[in-house]
């Protein structure tokens, strides 16, 4: 896998030296900036493959700075971090242009998974027809799916929450952030379609299957683990 090119936009150093090592630690390159202003010039200028922005900052918040940067054109997936976990403050900052939404306290690991996920995502946009997690694989010009060689054969909805869970395989997906992009809602509508949706997706998934290879993270969202033959 080619070395990833992050910028970190906090106004704490301990927390950009905490992230620095965390990520270079994962083989990826790291830019720490401690200022939003200097965030914003930094990723107007310069190319990355994913922005780590810290939400509350004092001269210029990160809902700020992501909607300055698409203003400015700039497509680079941002990942928000903020101690603002509420449902209404991911909400907030997926509505301005971030493309993830991490709740400080995280685990390592989860950062590292949102920030490939995130990659995977923005190069399939461009490029892979094929988004491959493990043995799972998601065709997206036939729109079809598959595990260890079989075809699964899912309704076009069906096919949208999959598709979506393949380019964020291994992070965990947040009931909003499938409303955002399968459902294409900026509210909740208050039904369980979502529960009931994922349900459906997850017994065709793993029927006939000895693994399970979609799981609910109690109080966060679901899954998608990668099913490594």
């Amino acid at each position: 896998m080619d070395e990833l090119n992050i910028l970190h936009v906090d106004d704490d150093p301990q927390t950009l030296t905490a992230i620095r090592e965390i990520l270079q630690g994962r083989g990826m390159r790291v830019s720490s900036v401690e200022s939003s202003a200097k965030g914003l010039a930094t990723a107007a200028a310069q190319s990355f493959d994913v922005i780590v922005l810290d939400r509350t900052m004092p001269e210029m918040d990160g809902i700020t700075v992501i909607q300055r940067l698409r203003e400015a054109g700039v497509t680079t997936p941002v990942l928000m971090l903020s101690a603002l976990g509420l449902s209404s403050n991911r909400t907030q900052g997926l509505d301005a242009g971030a493309d993830d939404y991490l709740a400080k306290p995280f685990e390592p690991e989860e950062l590292v998974a949102r920030i490939n996920a995130l990659h995977r995502r923005s190069r399939a946009a461009g490029h892979s027809p094929t988004l491959i997690a493990g043995a799972l694989e998601c065709h997206l010009k036939a729109r079809t799916a598959w595990r260890r060689g079989k075809h699964i054969a899912l309704s076009p909805r069906e096919f949208d929450l999959f598709r979506y869970f393949m380019e964020n395989a291994g992070a965990i997906v947040t009931r909003e952030m499938l409303l955002r992009n399968v459902w294409k809602l900026n509210f909740d509508p208050q039904t369980n379609v979502i529960d009931v949706s994922v349900a459906r997706l997850r017994r065709k998934l793993e029927e006939d299957f000895p693994t399970p290879v979609l799981e609910t993270v109690r109080g966060a969202g679901y899954r998608l683990m990668s099913d490594d033959i």
